[in-house]
């Protein structure tokens, strides 16, 4: 049995305020995932962060407050986290007392999401990433699988389907033949579960469209392997579908920014056939000679 954690990053909206749209899930076997989980307590634990989510997006932001308290660098992680949360009570307040109610809203939802955070540096939380990164490049067990669309060449008339229904049809089908490709000489049949982080917005599309994957298969394969419609979870409480987050934000961030040192980490993860990539692709334009692309010259799916 393996479990596929999924998550996005970027807007599937055309335009949107992204060039591309991701999905990414990571498969793990069973057997293995209380090793994962460990892996990742493990690093967490020495950051401080043993209950808080990881939510790489947030972590990988400058906290602007940081480089306005003295010497912050030099506090140790309790001082740092006090002298920050006087820092935006004050400026909440005065927000509040100007009655400047778009910039109160927009610095809450900023300051709750990175309250946990706050007692490391910029330098300390990309170095957490990158050593989480680094550990899940070494787990041999694990299987990446991605669709990334760069959106300027996307034409929803022409493929029938939305960004996030073609990603999710790509992500699955891979999904399925790599189970296929799981089973043992002795005629062992394996089969997966979809963990999907729970976004409202998609989460009835997604479900409706496994259930017609079901009855008549995808473009690519019909469903044998993968049982059940997706489990939706909240990502705050499961930290592979955390890890799934992790691989997305790099994967964007490299095709948008060419941020290559993340993203060369998770990729060690891309589903592979006879050293061909087949679990990601970068839905582009021909001449793309992102590492990606290269890397699936010899592959159809």
């Amino acid at each position: 049995m393996y479990l596929c954690y999924i998550d996005e990053s970027g807007t599937s909206n055309i335009p949107g305020n992204t060039s591309h749209f991701v999905l990414a899930g990571l498969s793990i076997p069973i057997w293995h995932w209380r090793d994962a989980d460990r892996d990742i307590s493990a690093v967490m634990n020495r950051y401080n962060l043993a209950n808080s989510e990881l939510h790489t997006a947030w972590l990988m932001r400058k906290y602007l407050e940081q480089s306005r308290i003295p010497d912050f660098d030099q506090l140790n992680y309790s001082d740092r986290k006090s002298a920050v949360v006087r820092y935006r009570n004050t400026y909440l307040l005065d927000l509040q007392r100007k009655q400047a109610h778009k910039t109160y809203r927009q610095s809450r939802k900023n300051y709750d999401h990175t309250a946990d955070y706050v007692h490391l540096t910029l330098a300390e939380r990309q170095k957490l990433i990158f050593e989480i990164a680094q550990k899940v490049s070494h787990w041999g067990f694990a299987r990446l699988f991605a669709e990334c669309i760069d959106k300027t060449h996307f034409d929803p008339l022409r493929t029938n389907a939305s960004v996030d229904e073609q990603a999710f049809e790509q992500v699955v089908s891979r999904f399925e033949r790599y189970l296929q490709s799981t089973d043992t000489t002795q005629g062992q049949r394996n089969y997966g579960l979809i963990v999907h982080d729970n976004n409202k917005t998609i989460a009835r599309k997604h479900t409706n469209l496994m259930r017609e994957f079901h009855k008549k298969g995808t473009l690519w394969t019909s469903i044998e392997r993968i049982i059940e419609t997706p489990l939706f979870v909240d990502s705050e409480l499961t930290r592979l579908v955390q890890i799934a987050d992790l691989c997305c934000y790099a994967i964007r961030r490299y095709l948008e920014n060419g941020e290559v040192d993340l993203f060369a980490r998770v990729f060690e993860r891309a589903d592979r056939r006879n050293q061909t990539v087949v679990g990601v692709r970068h839905f582009s334009t021909p001449t793309c000679d992102c590492l990606i692309c290269q890397e699936r010259k010899t592959n159809s799916i």
